[in-house]
C-alpha cells in the first residue's frame, strides 16, 4: 500500500487549466482498481492519495503521467506502508 502526496510548487496558478486532465487521471486510478482514497492536504497544501494493488514502480509511472505532475503544478513523493494492522473493514489491505 502506498500514501502519495502531492504538494503544490512552483507553477500551481496553473491548476484551474489542467483540473480537467487531473480528474480524468484521477478516475482513471480508480477505474484500474489503483486508487482507494484521494482528499486534499489541508490547508490548501495539495492532494493525497492511498493506492493499493500496484507495484512502487508502476505507481511512479502513473504519477508521472498526472497532468499536475507534468506542468510542475505539484510534486509528487511517495511512500510505501506495509500494514500490520488494520479494522477489518480494511481487510483487503492487509494480504
Amino acid at each position: 500500500m502506498f500514501a502519495v502526496f502531492l504538494k503544490f510548487a512552483e507553477h500551481r496558478a496553473k491548476a484551474p487549466e489542467l483540473m480537467d486532465g487531473h480528474k480524468e487521471w484521477i478516475k482513471q486510478g480508480f477505474d484500474d482498481g489503483v486508487f482507494v482514497m484521494v482528499g486534499s492536504l489541508q490547508t490548501n497544501l495539495g492532494g493525497a492519495i492511498l493506492a493499493h494493488g500496484v507495484t512502487r514502480d508502476d505507481l511512479q509511472a502513473r504519477i508521472k503521467n498526472d497532468p499536475f505532475v507534468i506542468e510542475g503544478i505539484v510534486t509528487d513523493e511517495i511512500f510505501e506502508i506495509t500494514p500490520a494492522r488494520a479494522d477489518e473493514r480494511l481487510d483487503f489491505l492487509m494480504g
